[in-house]
């Protein structure tokens, strides 16, 4: 069964189930019922957390293999951190949470978690700037160059497992771009 947590409807529901038991309240009154279970103060509290809370986040699940090759790749030449990391005993495959700046990823040698192969498209605000840095850097001799788009610019960079890091950059539009499609 599918249930509605949402506040309001949750209020509605509790004036609906009340009503039928014989007992009558205001939709008032109902909200401010609901708040206090939720453990806010009063109805105003709770309705200003619904409406600040984060939008849901997404973390791809991206299939490596047993060694430190993941680590080279993702954490010495892209330069994500690794947030942390749990094995369920010794060699035991290895589960992970790496991140760099708002990305979050997560890096599995458990068979069946994911597909070698697989693809993430990743928002950054300057995909040129980190092309350079990959060109610079001495962990990996790729030499990626940039698909450019009307829309923006990517850089696909195929990690050692066979997945495609592909990191994007918008181009903003202007109302003359927009006025020739």
């Amino acid at each position: 069964m599918i249930v509605d947590t949402d506040p309001k409807s949750m209020a509605s529901r509790l004036r609906s189930r009340l009503a039928a038991n014989g007992m009558e309240i205001t939709h008032s009154q109902a909200l401010e019922l609901v708040a206090a279970q939720l453990g806010y103060r009063d109805w105003n509290t709770c309705a200003a957390a619904a409406r600040s809370a984060p939008d849901p986040v997404t973390v791809p699940i991206l299939r490596t293999f047993p060694g430190e090759e993941a680590w080279r790749f993702y954490v010495s030449f892209l330069g994500f951190t690794v947030d942390w990391e749990h094995r369920f005993g010794e060699g035991m495959p290895l589960y992970q949470q790496v991140s760099r700046g708002s990305c979050v990823l997560h890096l599995s040698e458990h068979h069946g978690d994911a597909t070698p192969g697989s693809a993430v498209r990743i928002e950054i605000p300057d995909v040129r700037r980190l092309q350079r840095e990959l060109v610079e850097s001495t962990v990996y001799p790729l030499r990626i160059g940039l698909d450019s788009a009307p829309w923006g610019d990517d850089l696909a960079v195929p990690d050692p497992f066979g997945n495609r890091i592909i990191f994007h950059t918008a181009r903003t539009t202007t109302a003359a771009d927009t006025q020739q499609v």
